[in-house]
């Protein structure tokens, strides 16, 4: 990153004051905020779709 890019703010979280290319928490917050809500991938399979019972069939593909 160049110097020209940063602008200097105060961190809305810790309230030090960083100089970073976009406003947000300091680097030290975001590391903090990673380690604490960390998510993990679940595996999810959903069921087989199954129609309704009050579901008709379309007229066209019923027509011999």
């Amino acid at each position: 990153m160049d110097s020209l890019d940063l602008d200097s703010f105060v961190c809305p979280r810790c309230a030090r004051t960083v100089s970073d290319q976009y406003y947000g928490p300091c680097s030290d917050c975001r590391d903090q905020l990673r380690a604490t809500y960390a998510g993990e991938a679940k595996d999810v399979s959903a069921a087989a779709y199954e129609p309704k019972m009050n579901v008709t069939p379309n007229a066209v593909a019923l027509k011999d």
